[in-house]
C-alpha cells in the first residue's frame, strides 16, 4: 500500500508547492526548431538547443523523429553546434552545418546514424546550402576568401578598414556530392566579382538554373538594392530578371520552372515598415505581378506546388500557414485553430504532409507533423514536460484604446495564484523592432525574469504598441514621425486600462525593454513621472547620435522622414534626451560593448545626463557583445540585475545589487 501511495503523495506535493523556475532553470530550458520533413514524409529532422554552462554557450544538435511511431533519437553529437539539416532528394542522406571545426562547414550523415563526414573546409565558412534536384551536387553560399592583394596589405600595414569600400562579398559555389566520396571535393565558384553580394537562392525544378537575390554589397544600408537574378549552369550566363525599387528577395520556382515567385515591397519607398508581398515574374524576366495584396501583413514565401503558393504570416497574436491561388490571388488558412502559433514549415515531396513548430497560448513550442489537406497535428517532441515541476504564470490577450483612439493589444501575464480582488504591482515589458510582436505562448525567460516577477506578485503587460507586426501596414506606420510619443501613449493607456480594472497598484509600476523596447523605456525615463523604475536595454537615447553611428542609417530616415541636418526638430521631439530636465525615474542601463545596431554612445549619453540631474542610474556594459546578449552566463547577469533593480524600486526590497 505504501508504494502505491508514494507517487500520489509526490505529485500532490509538487502541485501544492510548485514554484516558478529560477533564472538558471529558465536559462537551462531546451527548445526546438528547424524541422525538416524527409522527402517521403516518414522522418522529421529537427534542431534541439541546449545550454552548455561549462562552455557558456547555447549549443544545437540534430535529432530525428519517426513520424509513424514517434520514436526519437539524437543524430549528431559533437563539440559546438550542428544545425540547418537538409535532406538529399532521395532521403538517403542528411546534410547539415557544423561549427565543430570553428567555422561553419557542411557535413553529411546517414539518417540511420554513424560518423558524420565533412564536405567542405571553406576558408571563410559556409553561410547556407542546398542539394541540386538530382542529388549529385550541392550549392552553397559563402563570403569570398581574401585576395592575395588584400592579404599582402594586411601583412604590410596590419589590419584596417576603408569604410564603404572594403566589403566582403558573398557568392555561390558548387561541389559534387556522392555518399561514396573518399576526400573533400573542390568547390567551384558560380558567381564572383564585386558587382553584387548574394543572399538567398533556389534551384529550378530541372536543376539547370539557379535563381538568387543579390544586393550591391552586404552593407545593410544597401539592402534596398537587392534584385533577382537567374544563373544558367550550363554556360554560366547570368540575367537580372527583377530590378524593382526596394528590396526583392527569396526567389521560389513554379513547379513547371516557367515562373519565379519572390518577396517584394512593391517599390514602396518606406520598406522598413511596408508589407512584404509575394510577386510572380517569368523566369526569363518581364513585368512582375503582385499576387498577395489581399493579405495585409508580411507574407513569408515558402514553396510553390501544384496546389498553389505556400506562405506563412502573422494575424495579430497568431501565426499561420496559408495557401495562395496565384490565378485568383485568394488565400486559404491551413493551420488550426484560430489561436495557433505555427512557424518554420517544411513539406514532403508530394506536399501531402508538413512539419512545423507549433505552440498556442500558455504552451511551449513543439515539433509537429500533419496532413496539409486537414490540419490535425501530431506532436513529436515533449518540450512542455519541462514546465511540469513549475507553477507558471498565465497569459491572455487584452486590448484597450490609446490616446488617439487606436486599438492596442497586448499580452497580460498573471501570477499562477491570481486573485481578482487584489491590486498588483505592474511591470511593462516592451518588445523590440519596432516591428516585433509579443505572443501569448510560453518561452523560456532570457533577458527579463518574467516568471519570477509573476511569482513575486506582479502583473506583467507586454504591449504590441503601434508599429508592431501582425496588425497590418497601416498600424505599422502609426509611429512614423511619432516614435516615442505615440509609443508612450500606447503603453500608458494600457497601464491606465489595467488600473481602471482595479488590478494594479498605481504606485508600483515599472517598465523595461531591449532595443526599440529599450528606447521606449528610455523615453518613459525622461518623459514620465508615472513609473517607479525603468530598465533600458540597448536603447536609443538620442536619435541624432543613433543616426550618426548605427549600421542601418535608413531606419531613421524612413521612420522620421528626415535627417538630423534636414529636420532637427523631429529628432529632438522623439529623443528621450530632449526631456532629460524632467527625468525622475531610477534607471538601469544595460548595453553590449560592441553594439553596432544601437551604438553604446547612446547608453553613455543617457547615463551621464541622468547623473548630472541626480537621477538614480546604474549602467552595466557586457564586454565582447553586440546588440544582443547571446551567452547564458551573461544572460543570467542581465536577468539577475533586472530582478534586483525592480525588487528595490518597485517591490521595496533591500537588495545588494
Amino acid at each position: 500500500m505504501k508504494t502505491l501511495l508514494q507517487p500520489l503523495f509526490v505529485l500532490f506535493c509538487v502541485g501544492a508547492f510548485a514554484q516558478a523556475p529560477t533564472i538558471t532553470q529558465s536559462l537551462s530550458m531546451k527548445s526546438v526548431g528547424s524541422p525538416q520533413l524527409s522527402p517521403d514524409g516518414k522522418w522529421v529532422a529537427y534542431v534541439l538547443t541546449e545550454t552548455n554552462w561549462d562552455e557558456n554557450a547555447y549549443e544545437t544538435e540534430i535529432w530525428l523523429a519517426n513520424v509513424s511511431s514517434g520514436e526519437k533519437f539524437q543524430l549528431t553529437n559533437s563539440k559546438k553546434s550542428n544545425s540547418n539539416p537538409a535532406w538529399s532528394p532521395d532521403g538517403k542522406v542528411l546534410a547539415f552545418l557544423s561549427t565543430r571545426d570553428d567555422k561553419s562547414q557542411i557535413y553529411w550523415i546517414r539518417p540511420q546514424g554513424g560518423e558524420a563526414k565533412a564536405l567542405t573546409k571553406f576558408e571563410t565558412g559556409v553561410s547556407s546550402f542546398d542539394f541540386a534536384p538530382d542529388g549529385k551536387s550541392i550549392v552553397f553560399s559563402a563570403t569570398t576568401p581574401d585576395t592575395k592583394a588584400f592579404k599582402e596589405r594586411v601583412d604590410k600595414y596590419s589590419d584596417y578598414e576603408v569604410v564603404h569600400e572594403d566589403y566582403k562579398m558573398t557568392h555561390l559555389y558548387t561541389l559534387p556530392f556522392a555518399d561514396t566520396l573518399s576526400k573533400l571535393p573542390t568547390p567551384k565558384a558560380l558567381t564572383k566579382g564585386t558587382d553584387f553580394s548574394v543572399g538567398g537562392f533556389s534551384f529550378s525544378p530541372d536543376g539547370k538554373k539557379i535563381a538568387f537575390d543579390a544586393a550591391k554589397n552586404p552593407d545593410l544600408i544597401n539592402s534596398h538594392t537587392s534584385d533577382i537574378y537567374v544563373l544558367t549552369l550550363a554556360d554560366s550566363s547570368l540575367v537580372k530578371i527583377v530590378s524593382l525599387k526596394g528590396p526583392d528577395s527569396n526567389p521560389v520556382w513554379s513547379p513547371d520552372g516557367n515562373q519565379i515567385a519572390f518577396s517584394t515591397t512593391n517599390e514602396d519607398e518606406f520598406f522598413f515598415y511596408a508589407n512584404r508581398y509575394i510577386a510572380i515574374v517569368p523566369e526569363k524576366g518581364g513585368t512582375p505581378v503582385v499576387v498577395s495584396q489581399s493579405f495585409d501583413e508580411n507574407a513569408s514565401l515558402l514553396k510553390w506546388s501544384a496546389n498553389g503558393i505556400w506562405f506563412s504570416g502573422l494575424q495579430k497574436t497568431t501565426a499561420h500557414l496559408f495557401l495562395l491561388n496565384p490565378s485568383t490571388k485568394k488565400f486559404t488558412r491551413i493551420t488550426q485553430p484560430a489561436d495557433a502559433l505555427a512557424t518554420q514549415f517544411s513539406f514532403s515531396n508530394d506536399f501531402q504532409q508538413l512539419a512545423c513548430v507549433l505552440t498556442s497560448p500558455n504552451r511551449l513550442a513543439e515539433v509537429v507533423v500533419s496532413s496539409t489537406s486537414t490540419f490535425a497535428p501530431k506532436t513529436l517532441t515533449q518540450l512542455g514536460e519541462q514546465l511540469k515541476p513549475f507553477a507558471t504564470a498565465v497569459r491572455e490577450v487584452v486590448s484597450w484604446k490609446s490616446k488617439d483612439g487606436t486599438t492596442i493589444e497586448g499580452v497580460l501575464i498573471k501570477p499562477a495564484n491570481f486573485d481578482p480582488t487584489k491590486k498588483y504591482p505592474l511591470l511593462v515589458v516592451i518588445h523590440g523592432g519596432p516591428t516585433g510582436i509579443d505572443l501569448p505562448s510560453i518561452s523560456a525567460d532570457r533577458y527579463y525574469p518574467i516568471e519570477l516577477f509573476a511569482a513575486k506578485g506582479a502583473l506583467i503587460l507586454r504591449p504590441n504598441y503601434r508599429g508592431s507586426a501582425g496588425y497590418g501596414k497601416a498600424f505599422r506606420a502609426l509611429n512614423v514621425r511619432n516614435l516615442g510619443v505615440g509609443d508612450y501613449d500606447d503603453v500608458i493607456s494600457g497601464v491606465d486600462f489595467l488600473i481602471g480594472k482595479g488590478m494594479v497598484d498605481k504606485e508600483k509600476v515599472g517598465a523595461m525593454g531591449w532595443s526599440q523596447g529599450g528606447y521606449i523605456s528610455a523615453f518613459i525615463t525622461t518623459f514620465s513621472d508615472r513609473f517607479k523604475a525603468t530598465s533600458v536595454g540597448a536603447g536609443i537615447s538620442n536619435w541624432a547620435t543613433y543616426y550618426q553611428n548605427t549600421d542601418i542609417t535608413p531606419f531613421t530616415r524612413q521612420y522620421l522622414k528626415g535627417t538630423p541636418w534636414t529636420d532637427p526638430e523631429i529628432y529632438r521631439k522623439t529623443s528621450p534626451i530632449s526631456y532629460i530636465k524632467t527625468a525622475k525615474t531610477p534607471t538601469l542601463i544595460q548595453h553590449g560593448e560592441l553594439d553596432r545596431r544601437v551604438p553604446i554612445a547612446n547608453a553613455y549619453e543617457l547615463r551621464l545626463a541622468l547623473e548630472d540631474f541626480s537621477v538614480p542610474v546604474k549602467m552595466v556594459v557586457y564586454k565582447g557583445f553586440g546588440h544582443g546578449i547571446t551567452k547564458p552566463k551573461q544572460m543570467r547577469q542581465v536577468m539577475e540585475e533586472n530582478l534586483a533593480w525592480f525588487g528595490k524600486w518597485v517591490f521595496g526590497e533591500n537588495t545588494t545589487k
